[in-house]
């Protein structure tokens, strides 16, 4: 191993909807972090690692701060403080169609000590250079920024440059993870994960935020993966909406989500879906623990 082998933790910090988790896919090219045009996507901080020769980038995308509103979202929350406790190098990635002034509240309010390099993300939204320079001026102004870069994180314009700044701040350590891990997370997480992006992108209104998704078996036979899973909701009417007439959604979802869980395992897979209503869900502490919260 390099004796000046570079190791830390890279965190994406922002506001909801701005990009963090197609930017972490992108850094990675992987797809380890759901994405859907809704915000509060992400629930759980996701650790992705990026190992080469000389170094290993960990890192987090962490849920968009929000005010909470329900015992989920404080542990939402309580992720992006356990993120700010070990953060190496904090990402700072702001949407350019988003106010200035919300996102240098956020980031007021993170009180990060470690350097920050501020990402103005979407450029390829925007109308003119003007207002990528005034928004990166406001900024600048306001918070204490190690480095600025403009990019595209779903165009991956620039995004490849994001490295090299990194690394200019990664302190010397050995590797904290085995080489060919890309995350912390099992197998079955993903899984659960990929059953729920697919949800947001078939469900409207208030329907993703009420579920949750619980993997109850997981069987990796040799030729095929057999996958039983729990759609949670919080009311009769919900899982009504979600199974839709005859059954005809809730087959959509689980064919969506089989397609994408076979890319991700490399294998064919048979999934079985099932809805059950769970009053609350969201305030209790023993079902929030149960599905992994």
């Amino acid at each position: 191993m390099n004796e000046h082998f570079k190791a830390g933790f890279v965190n994406i910090f922002g506001a909801p909807n701005a990009g963090k988790s197609t930017l972490l896919n992108a850094i990675l090219g992987e797809k380890i972090a759901i994405v859907s045009p809704k915000v509060q996507t992400t629930r759980h901080r996701i650790l992705g690692f990026l190992t080469e020769d000389n170094y290993q980038i960990i890192f987090s995308d962490t849920p968009g701060i929000i005010s909470p509103k329900y015992k989920l979202h404080n542990k939402m929350m309580s992720q992006v403080s356990n993120a700010l406790e070990d953060t190496d190098v904090a990402l700072l990635l702001f949407d350019l169609g988003e106010p200035v002034e919300e996102f240098i509240e956020i980031i007021r309010g993170l009180r990060l000590k470690a350097p920050a390099i501020l990402l103005l993300n979407k450029i390829d939204t925007v109308k003119s250079q003007e207002e990528i320079r005034e928004a990166e001026r406001k900024i600048t102004e306001a918070v204490k920024v190690t480095k600025t870069l403009a990019i595209s994180a779903l165009q991956k314009i620039n995004t490849d440059q994001i490295i090299d700044m990194i690394l200019e701040f990664l302190p010397e350590n050995p590797p904290f993870f085995p080489e060919d891990d890309i995350s912390d997370r099992p197998v079955r997480f993903f899984v659960s994960e990929m059953i729920r992006e697919k949800i947001y992108f078939l469900y409207d209104k208030e329907i993703p935020y009420h579920t949750a998704v619980v993997i109850q078996a997981f069987e990796d036979l040799p030729h095929v993966v057999k996958i039983r899973a729990d759609i949670i909701v919080t009311r009769e009417t919900q899982k009504m909406i979600l199974l839709g007439t005859k059954g005809a959604l809730i087959k959509k979802l689980g064919i969506e989500a089989r397609k994408s869980i076979e890319q991700f395992l490399d294998k064919k897979v048979f999934l079985e879906l099932f809805v059950k209503v769970r009053p609350k869900w969201r305030d209790n502490e023993l079902y929030l623990k149960e599905y992994g919260y």
